[in-house]
């Protein structure tokens, strides 16, 4: 049974890496005060109707408060969204379904060439597809590095937000990917100590504790209820950061 759950997740993001469109249209470069990169794989990019990205929800609650941001990424969300204030949903974001660490690392330099520096990098489920596809954990760690080490290069005052990772669901949890998302929760404060200086701050925000079932619309991915779970945590966060 978990054996098939996981082959399950893994043709998910397979279809859902071969069946999303690379959006290699140029883009023009934000001037808004606060850019804000949400970078990741699926739980960043979702396929609504199958499953939800955070970034809907996280934008509403910006717009309702009156903030300015601006979301940027190369990719666009082609899904259908309803106007929120009257306003049309921010669609960019650099999220990418079944991309790991190291294949986000390879491409990120010419990501934020295109669409220039971010202000904020919500760092979503940092090492996730890594941890379901059981790559070297060591590897892993140094590519999460080698990211935050790539966004602090491009932007010495970019502020970075690393999740804790939201787990999987309770009968998806194999032994071995308890132990993976335990340890890369424990290493993530860790990295996030070791990597803020003193004008770039590498911020944790938990995204586990009290994250459920209820939050799932399969193995991995978020319902609305999980969206807006997360996006609040976020929002909770940004709020400390963003400019007025």
């Amino acid at each position: 049974m978990k054996i098939r759950s996981v082959l399950t997740v893994f043709v998910v993001l397979i279809c859902c890496a071969c069946n999303k469109k690379d959006d290699s249209s140029s883009k023009p470069q934000s001037t808004s005060i606060n850019k804000i990169l949400p970078l990741g794989a699926s739980r960043v990019e979702g396929a609504r109707p199958e499953f939800e990205s955070f970034r809907y929800e996280l934008w509403k609650d910006l717009k309702e408060n009156d903030w300015m941001f601006d979301f940027i990424g190369t990719q666009s969300d082609d899904a259908s969204y309803p106007i929120f204030n009257n306003s049309n949903f921010d669609i960019d974001h650099e999220g990418r379904s079944g991309w790991t660490s190291g294949q986000i690392l390879s491409e990120l330099n010419d990501w934020l060439s295109e669409t220039g520096s971010p202000d904020i990098v919500l760092f979503s489920s940092p090492g996730g597809n890594d941890l379901l596809e059981s790559l070297d954990y060591n590897q892993t760690l140094t590519n999460i590095n080698a990211i935050i080490d790539a966004l602090q290069e491009n932007s010495s005052d970019v502020t970075i937000i690393l999740e804790l990772l939201a787990p999987g669901r309770s009968d998806f949890m194999t032994t071995e990917l308890t132990n993976s998302f335990t340890q890369m929760r424990q290493d993530i404060p860790t990295i996030a100590e070791q990597q803020s200086t003193s004008t770039s701050q590498v911020i944790v925000v938990d995204m586990n504790t009290g994250f459920n079932d209820s939050y799932l619309a399969d193995d991995v991915h978020y319902n609305e209820a999980g969206a807006d779970f997360i996006a609040t945590r976020y929002y909770n966060e940004l709020i400390n950061i963003l400019e007025k």
